[in-house]
């Protein structure tokens, strides 16, 4: 994530947040309902509030139709409408609303009505307005790249061996991202995206901080990530999936920093699953807030307490691969990650300049219940976006990583369409350069997309029953292996380079044993690098991702 002031910020920029800021004056609530019953919806009829291309990835990846899928219970909305309270809008998985009033004697009998079972203020005038920078906009200035197709973003995509993907034709088309972000100043206007116009690759917007602000007069942060992924101009910048289509959803108010957000958050989490898309890119996160009282702490990067990051880990639950900032809190008091990167099946990115040494700013892990976060990083530093008026810019932070992966892992998903979310987001992390040796600084590390594809191809015809321990990985010039097997069954070993090339092959003879022990020696001729093995014995195949030093 990138922060709240951005270079050579405009006057209109600093009205549009005074503007809106004095737009929402009234308390927000967010108000949990006791249950769906009555509901005229139903699960057996998904086709009534989900679109086919959300119900086609679900089928694909036999997930159920469950009560979180059904709309809150009308007759609930229609009671808070007849009390006089406005409803900005409502969460199916979390069954509540949130909902606006100056009436603070109306909101607090709420909880005395039978179907409310909580409330919690989200939103209100700050006694004292925090010190949030949340979009600073940190230039680098540095020499460019040398030109080739992608222009100035070539260092960004080539650290993750993104060119890989794309040479073979995989640049996103079919996949579906939701961007979900403060706003999208001028992409109906900027160059950097004529070409998804031009093939009807922007599908369309929604707005949840109001209804009347127009998204691209927005904030540009939106703009710049997604030119990141679906940015097009040949030679000066291209980006990491150019041919996905895009969904455009504001749910950052950059005039303030309320729990509301979060709530916004999941409103965009919920419209992105109802209208079938596959990843979700957010370049956004939360801790601390205008009013203290709201702010979350470290225990509570857990991945279960924060209501966004419950509700990215229902957005994985629904079949979407979900990529989001780890946070710049890397060299501040703060320190960890930020929410919702905490959650768990979600891909959390930290930052790593164009030499893969972490960023400074990038947050550290571990999750509060110690799980290893970030997930993996990508280049956040100097990277290429376009600006507001289309010229190229360089800027810092893991705002900018994760629409790398985000866009990348649209292309891998492309290549092996018929896998699902999880498995796409285990082939991306098993390929990272740290992978066998993950830390709280860059998690499993920067991902070979190019090792990612040849680990799902070389594994995707194969049902893996067994498994083998494969050691030092690392590894210099030998490695053991230790398989557990049936006793007549042969074992033969295969390495593949990152290329799924077969560089070497050895057979075994059962022995008459339930266990196989080997070591391969004489090593060292290969190249340092990432390689694949490939254990088979009898039906079983494990398959190994090794390294070389």
């Amino acid at each position: 994530m990138i922060n709240k002031k951005y270079i050579s910020i405009t006057l209109m920029f600093l009205l549009i947040m005074f503007s809106n800021f004095a737009h929402s004056q009234k308390n927000k609530y967010w108000v949990k309902f006791r249950d769906k019953a009555n509901n005229e919806y139903s699960v057996d009829r998904p086709e009534e509030f989900l679109s086919s291309r959300s119900l086609e990835r679900r089928s694909k990846q036999n997930i159920n139709i469950v009560e979180s899928d059904l709309p809150v219970t009308q007759l609930y909305i229609d009671s808070l409408l007849n009390l006089g309270v406005e409803i900005l809008y409502t969460s199916k998985w979390f069954n509540s609303a949130v909902i606006k009033s100056t009436d603070s004697l109306l909101i607090d009998s709420l909880e005395s009505f039978e179907f409310i079972v909580e409330k919690q203020k989200v939103y209100g005038t700050p006694v004292t307005k925090s010190a949030i920078s949340k979009f600073q906009f940190s230039p680098y200035e540095t020499t460019p790249v040398t030109i080739s197709d992608y222009g100035f973003a070539r260092e960004q995509i080539y650290l993750c061996n993104g060119q890989f993907l794309h040479d073979r034709g995989f640049c996103g088309q079919g996949l579906v991202i939701a961007v979900i972000d403060a706003g999208f100043y001028h992409v109906n206007l900027l160059p950097a995206f004529d070409s998804l116009w031009m093939n009807s690759r922007i599908l369309g917007t929604r707005n949840f901080v109001d209804d009347d602000y127009e998204i691209y007069e927005a904030h540009p942060h939106g703009m710049y990530v997604l030119s990141i992924m679906g940015g097009n101009i040949p030679q000066q910048l291209v980006g990491t999936a150019p041919k996905a289509s895009y969904w455009l959803l504001r749910s950052e108010d950059t005039s303030s920093e309320f729990l509301v957000e979060e709530d916004n958050w999941i409103a965009a989490a919920e419209f992105a699953d109802s209208v079938g898309a596959d990843i979700i890119n957010s370049s956004l996160g939360y801790y601390v807030f205008d009013d203290p009282e709201m702010n979350h702490t470290y225990a509570d990067m857990d991945g279960k307490t924060t209501r966004v990051s419950r509700g990215a880990t229902m957005a994985a639950s629904k079949g979407m691969l979900v990529v989001v900032s780890a946070g710049n809190e890397g060299n501040k008091p703060w320190h960890y990650l930020i929410a919702p990167s905490d959650a768990e099946n979600v891909l959390g990115i930290g930052a790593v300049d164009s030499l893969n040494r972490k960023a400074i700013f990038s947050s550290f892990g571990p999750s509060a219940d110690e799980r290893i976060k970030p997930d993996i990083t990508a280049m956040g530093v100097a990277n290429a976006f376009q600006g507001i008026t289309g010229e190229i810019n360089r800027g810092n932070g893991t705002s900018f990583s994760s629409p790398v992966i985000a866009g990348l892992a649209a292309c891998l998903w492309q290549s092996f369409p018929e896998q699902n979310s999880l498995t796409i987001s285990k082939a991306i992390i098993s390929s990272a350069l740290n992978f066998s040796a993950p830390n709280t600084s860059i998690g499993h590390g920067t991902p070979d997309f190019a090792l990612a594809y040849n680990y799902l191809k070389v594994m995707i015809s194969y049902d893996q029953k067994g498994s083998a321990s494969v050691y030092p990985n690392p590894f210099t010039d030998h490695l053991n292996i230790i398989l557990q097997k049936e006793p007549n069954d042969n074992v033969t070993i295969e390495f593949f380079n990152s290329f799924g090339q077969l560089i070497k092959k050895e057979s075994y003879d059962s022995m008459g044993s339930s266990v196989f022990i080997t070591t391969l020696n004489n090593l060292t001729q290969l190249s340092s690098g990432n390689y694949i093995l490939k254990i088979t014995s009898g039906n079983n195949i494990s398959i190994n991702r090794i390294i070389k030093i």
